[in-house]
Parts: structure tokens; sequence; C-alpha cells
């Protein structure tokens, strides 16, 4: 096993075993020996790295918001009209309830956390902000709110649901919230 000094990936690697760990088991299954054993390091690794559970798993937490921002910073920066920004936008509800249960998981155990944990809540207040930030590029901010409600809303419902929903629903319902108000 390589030394702290010979392995300057050991952090992120202890920090993705977390998530792992976490879609495997659910927060409450986290533990410190559990994480190492995964990431294959010595459990002192664990304290040296990390101040204690909670920062490990702000650390993941963060980490896994922002791979779904960099998706909507990418399908959105893609787009050059407003019609593209519309359709942007129905791409990330059914990308991001597309199957991926990873996400899906991580999104929940997150969301769980903040419903509990000031510090969580604040960290998802930030990757609300990130996220609308990126569809502000497109639509002013009190659309930019309602979309980011709408994409996490529908993002869920799709993936739970047994049944497929329309991607001719999604775009509607992306029209009404963006038609300009009289």
């Amino acid at each position: 096993m390589a030394t702290g000094h010979t392995d300057p990936e050991r952090r992120d690697r202890i920090i993705d075993a977390a998530l792992d760990l976490i879609v495997d088991e659910g927060v409450a299954g986290v533990s410190h020996r559990k994480v190492a054993a995964r990431a294959g390091v010595p459990l002192g690794s664990m304290t040296y790295h990390f101040s204690g559970m909670d920062d490990l798993l702000h650390e993941a937490f963060t980490r896994f918001s922002g791979t779904i921002v960099a998706v909507f910073e990418e399908r959105l920066g893609a787009a050059t009209t407003p019609d593209e920004a519309r359709e942007a936008v129905a791409d990330l509800v059914h990308h991001l309830s597309g199957g991926n249960q990873r996400e899906l998981i991580l999104t929940h155990e997150l969301y769980t956390l903040a419903a509990r944990r000031p510090a969580y809540r604040e960290l998802t207040r930030t990757w609300m902000g990130r996220s609308r930030r990126a569809l502000e590029w497109h639509f002013d901010p009190a659309t930019a709110r309602q979309l980011d409600a709408l994409i996490e809303g529908l993002s869920i419902h799709r993936a739970l649901e047994t049944e497929p929903h329309e991607r001719a629903l999604t775009v509607e319902a992306i029209a009404r919230i963006t038609a300009p108000r009289p």
C-alpha cells in the first residue's frame, strides 16, 4: 500500500469510496473503517485527510453536486438561442432522471441530510445557486428559479415513476414557464 507521500490521489480515492458506499449502504452505513477499506487505504488516512465524518461527507457531496452542475453548464452552455435553451432544460430533466441510479440515490441522500442538518442545507443551497446561475445565462432569475425547481421535481418523479413521461409534456411545461409575461 502506498504512503501518503507517494499517493497523491489518496484523498480523492477516499472521497470516491465514500460516495460509492453511500450509494450501496446510505449515509447511515458509512463509517471511517468501511470507507478506508473500500478506498484501500490505512484507517489513519481518514483522520489525516478529514477532520471527521461530517468533513468527509461534506466533501463527498460537494464533489457530487459539482458533477451535476457541470452537466447543467455543459448543456446550457451549448445553447445559443432561447429555443435551444428550452431544449437544453428538457434534456437536463430527461438526462438526470434517465436511469442513473447512482445520481438519484446520492441526490436523495443529500436531500435527507439537508432536511435535518443546516450545513448540508447550505451545501444544497449552494448547489441550487450554481444551477440557477447556469440557467440565468438564458432566463431571468425568477424564471431560472422556477426552471430549477421543475428540473429537480420532474427528475425525481421521472426517476421513481414506473410509467414513462412524455418528453413533449416536459417541453410544454418548460414553454409555459418561460413564456413572456404580459
